[in-house]
């Protein structure tokens, strides 16, 4: 991890990490998929399944696999996947009672907004280092939650032409029928455009590498996104008083991750010394050690800080994922806190268990986007549709103001269809 002294110091360093995202090649690479996805639909979609994963050319994934993944699966395991879903269905269900539309009456007139739920959503599961069958609870159960009625999984072969194993079980365990074995850009262009096989959606959600990412930003538009969450960062901000075996645990749950961006931040150099004295040893342990090592070398950053107060405004300019705080005091930082994906206030409230079973979703915007983007929600499912029943009165009242501001923006048949209801 390198290290930086206070806010100024740290300034460079995340100008060098935005440069970074700008990613001139992946963007070009990306675009020439899209193209050949747009053009060419499953043929192109079968050729880079062969040429970025190796496998077969069988799109589809039939039930039989998912229910033959789902019975073959530890039942501690399947046991697990239904206490994180229910979880999640908890949390999320209060959000959902909490967001409904409304209607109010103004004079003899009745404003109101409707809630209605996507239609179909793409959930878009990395394969690759690690079955991430724990995103897949963390998008298609909100989406559930919200009323969405196609759920579709697209996620990458492995060697025998599927999905991994457990991501086939935790679908056909939450219900999902509609299962794609195709990753990478060509996924997200697949639900986005549609091709022969693949129907198209209203939405893509879900984390992915740089090149699903390039693909999401560049297909908005034509598909709605929920935001940009690439690889994951995380950002502990730490006193004195906290542990550092918790400061590097917490840092190396990420560092497993490929292209991860640990970041340590702290008013302690002593707590500072002693984690980069013994953060890379205890990364060299992991049966993940070279992606640990790789992230906290390449992208790993230790920021010494004169106060907390320091340390919430390198915080909010990181804007990470995940912000952990483990302080002695964390709910006093919280008022401060503006820029974050997820707040993890505390000892106990370790990112690993967010990640999981905590309830929140762990799809998380990265990439400096949580300065405008939030968390995956019930929101992100959901189209809000305001009504407008006016009544004869109202309209009397207010109508002239309108057709006075038509006409100032030149536009006279907008006045003369308010008057026309007014005479």
């Amino acid at each position: 991890m390198r290290r930086y002294n206070g806010h100024a110091e740290a300034a460079a360093w995340i100008e060098e990490r935005a440069a970074a995202l700008l990613d001139a090649e992946g963007s070009r690479q990306t675009a020439e998929i899209i193209a050949a996805v747009r053009a060419r639909g499953d043929a192109a979609l079968k050729e880079y399944t062969r040429e970025f994963d190796g496998a077969g050319t069988d799109i589809t994934v039939p039930a039989e696999a998912l229910a033959g993944a789902h019975a073959a699966a530890d039942p501690d395991l399947l046991g697990a996947v239904r206490l994180a879903a229910g979880r999640v269905r908890a949390y999320y269900a209060r959000q959902l009672q909490e967001s409904g539309g409304f209607e109010l009456e103004d004079g003899d007139a009745r404003l109101g907004m409707l809630v209605r739920p996507l239609g179909s959503v793409g959930c878009y599961i990395p394969g690759g280092q690690a079955p991430l069958l724990s995103t897949l609870i963390m998008t298609a159960v909100p989406a559930a939650v919200a009323g969405v009625e196609r759920t579709v999984l697209a996620s990458p072969p492995g060697p025998f032409g599927l999905p991994h194993a457990t991501v086939l079980a935790t679908a056909h365990e939450l219900g999902i029928e509609e299962v794609y074995a195709v990753g990478g850009a060509q996924a997200v262009a697949a639900l986005a455009l549609g091709t022969e096989t693949v129907a198209r959606v209203d939405k893509v959600v879900g984390p992915g590498n740089r090149f699903v990412m390039h693909a999401k930003r560049q297909l908005y538009g034509e598909v709605g996104i929920e935001a940009l969450p690439g690889p994951t960062e995380t950002l502990v901000l730490a006193d004195a008083q906290a542990d550092p075996e918790h400061v590097v645990a917490d840092l190396l749950a990420q560092a497993e991750h490929a292209g991860a961006v640990p970041v340590l931040v702290t008013d302690s150099p002593e707590l500072l010394r002693t984690v980069l004295g013994r953060v890379e040893e205890a990364a060299a342990a992991l049966p993940t050690a070279e992606t640990a090592l790789e992230s906290l070398r390449r992208r790993g950053a230790a920021i010494l800080v004169s106060d907390m107060d320091e340390g919430l405004r390198v915080a909010n300019a990181v804007a990470p994922e995940h912000l952990c705080l483990l302080t002695a005091a964390p709910e006093r930082l919280l008022p401060g806190v503006r820029n974050a994906g997820g707040v993890f206030l505390g000892s106990h409230s370790m990112e690993a268990l967010g990640d999981y079973v905590a309830g929140p979703s762990h799809v998380m915007p990265t990439g400096f986007s949580a300065r405008y983007a939030s968390f995956l929600n019930v929101r992100d499912f959901q189209k809000v549709i305001p009504s407008i029943r006016m009544g004869p009165a109202l309209l009397a009242e207010i109508g002239p103001a309108a057709a006075r501001l038509a006409r100032a923006e030149g536009l006279e048949a907008h006045a003369r269809a308010i008057e026309s209801r007014t005479r």
